[in-house]
């Protein structure tokens, strides 16, 4: 709006240095004023509908593309890391987990086992240490 007025008195001072009738003085001046107003009037229902439009296009382009991106990132993210999860960590958690689990249930049961057949828990026994041996010899 500054700019407007500031450029309406300069035409005003303009047409009344080189017109100099006191009709030209006040048409230029009216004439800067009006169209002053008229232009910052304009200009800002102008910017105000083109801005709305912008950030009303931009808001949709922003949702739709931010959806589609994000869909196909997390999808492609999750479904890395869940299968490096499910075949590395699980794998090595449940296999070490089951492996005491079973030591520990199958010492208990040899111990008992042995109270009934001494024989039996020394067979078992020697068993078990010959394939734990065996399997590790090989790795």
């Amino acid at each position: 709006i500054y700019i407007f007025i500031y450029l309406s008195i300069c035409l005003s001072v303009y047409l009344s240095t080189y017109l100099y009738t006191d009709i030209f003085i006040h048409l230029s001046i009216y004439l800067s004023i009006y169209l002053s107003i008229y232009l910052s009037i304009y200009l800002s229902i102008y910017l105000s509908i083109y801005l709305s439009i912008y950030l009303i296009y931009l808001s949709i382009y922003l949702s739709i593309y931010l959806s589609i991106y994000l869909s196909i990132y997390l999808s492609i993210y999750l479904s890395i890391y869940l299968s490096i999860y499910l075949s590395i960590y699980l794998s090595l958690y449940l296999s070490i987990y089951l492996f005491n689990y079973l030591f520990v249930c199958l010492s208990v049961y040899l111990s008992i086992h042995q109270s009934m057949y001494p024989s039996t828990y020394l067979k078992a026994s020697l068993m078990i240490r010959d394939n734990i041996f065996h399997i590790f010899s090989y790795s």
